[in-house]
């Protein structure tokens, strides 16, 4: 019988031999779940196996972003947009001076009288009112053009007429003045509405003269006068623009000169 060389073990080191092993694995046990960091996606016993790893749940429809460009038509984006741009600025408003009412067919203003009441060297003067002149104040502008239209700087203007009771100053230059045009052919009178004397209607007479030109001679009239109709040398071509203000009338006139 052949005899065995390794030395038999006592039944003492078998058994401590046997508790050694299953301590070994509670030992790595334990440090797999304290010790050792999980990686994430690693199954544990608290999450079984076959479950996906947890994720962050994702945000409700309604907060989600909607770009403007996918957004339903007729719908308003989800997401903020540009403020509108602001509306322009409305111009300001320039203030031109008015213009003459021009046509193809202007024809040069009628000439009339000049009358027995005309007094010659009268003072320059925008303003044939002064001290004691009493009656409605009457404002009166307008162009002195020629028949193309074109306004004449420097005409000359040469202004009379009788006072509210029908009087004319035929020993000085009450309401009385002449004035001349600006660069734009515009004139103002400044005086009162004229009044009636026997077989004539109300009006106010007037020389007209472009520089180096004849002088026309003639009478600017009021509408809606009773007289005119009975007044033998009234003309409807010499009829003002009259409107009422709270301060008097004021009225506008254009004169057309032949200067070619």
């Amino acid at each position: 019988m052949e005899t065995n060389s390794r030395p038999r073990r006592t039944r003492r080191e078998f058994v401590r031999s046997c508790l050694i092993v299953p301590a070994s694995f509670l030992l790595a046990a334990c440090l797999g779940r304290r010790g050792t960091p999980v990686p994430p996606g690693t199954i544990t016993e608290a999450q079984p196996a076959g479950t996906a790893p947890t994720q962050a749940p994702p945000p409700p429809a309604a907060t989600r972003a909607v770009p403007t460009a996918m957004a339903t038509p007729g719908e308003a984006p989800a997401t903020a947009t540009e403020p509108p741009a602001a509306p322009p600025t409305a111009a300001v408003a320039q203030v031109l001076p008015p213009t003459p009412q021009c046509g193809d067919d202007d024809d040069v203003t009628p000439a009339q009288t000049e009358g027995p009441y005309f007094t010659p060297n009268s003072p320059e003067r925008t303003s044939l009112l002064e001290p004691g002149i009493t009656g409605t104040k009457l404002i009166v502008t307008g162009y002195v053009l020629s028949t193309t239209c074109q306004p004449i700087a420097g005409a000359l203007l040469d202004s009379w007429q009788c006072d509210a009771n029908g009087e004319y100053d035929n020993v000085g230059y009450r309401l009385r003045g002449h004035q001349f045009t600006d660069e734009q052919g515009r004139y103002r009178l400044e005086t009162i509405v004229p009044g009636l004397y026997p077989g004539r209607t109300r009006h106010i007479h007037v020389k007209v003269q472009a520089p180096n030109r004849p002088v026309l001679t003639t009478q600017q009239y009021f509408p809606g006068e009773p007289r005119n109709t009975g007044d033998g040398i009234f003309n409807p071509d010499l009829l003002m623009d009259v409107q009422d203000t709270a301060d008097g009338k004021v009225a506008t006139f254009n004169y057309v000169l032949a200067v070619t």
